[in-house]
């Protein structure tokens, strides 16, 4: 007897999964009405090994039955059965998240510890607010790209496609335009 019912459960079960399945396929909707009823519950303790926060793994829960739906398609049943899949997909879902919140923490603005507000008058290099009339001083090639890329705010690209200059003439008269800057700015070097 006991055999008999772990069959007739198995078939259950894997009728349910193959009504889900070719719903899931054919993008019926009722599928993912289905695969909450029968999956939500298992999904989200998945999550919650990962994520403790009760609101956060729902809507981890969440974004990972839209992933279902969006890759429906893509589901093989030959792979891999369909809670492993639904798992797989619950689980990376939760890991991910948990990145992106670390990722998104470490990447904040620390305002209390920027020094932009203590900028003074001191801390700008005085000898350098001349720059446009040391500009004058170099040859006009220079002075051109310089000018272009600095003053008027131009990408490399955008100074080659204007001033009809090759993009790599552009980067190597702004490399020696420099150069010669520096020589004015800091004649030791």
């Amino acid at each position: 007897m006991p055999n008999y019912l772990v069959t007739k459960n198995t078939n259950l079960i894997s009728s349910i999964e193959q009504n889900i399945v070719s719903l899931l396929k054919n993008g019926d909707k009722k599928a993912m009405s289905l695969l909450y009823d029968n999956y939500s519950g298992a999904l989200l303790g998945v999550i919650k090994k990962v994520i403790s926060d009760n609101d956060l793994a729902q809507d981890v829960l969440q974004e990972s039955f839209i992933k279902v739906w969006k890759n429906a398609k893509k589901y093989d049943p030959e792979k891999a059965k369909l809670f492993t899949w639904l798992y797989r997909i619950a689980y990376n879902t939760a890991i991910d998240k948990v990145r992106s919140l670390n990722n998104n923490a470490s990447k904040e603005i620390q305002i209390e510890e920027s020094n932009v507000y203590r900028l003074t008058t001191k801390s700008l290099n005085q000898d350098t607010l001349d720059i446009k009339e040391h500009l004058n001083t170099i040859e006009s090639k220079y002075q051109i790209v310089i000018n272009a890329l600095f003053f008027e705010g131009m990408t490399q690209q955008e100074a080659s496609d204007k001033l009809k200059i090759p993009l790599g003439t552009i980067k190597s008269r702004l490399k020696i335009g420099l150069r010669e800057l520096r020589k004015i700015y800091n004649p030791k070097s």
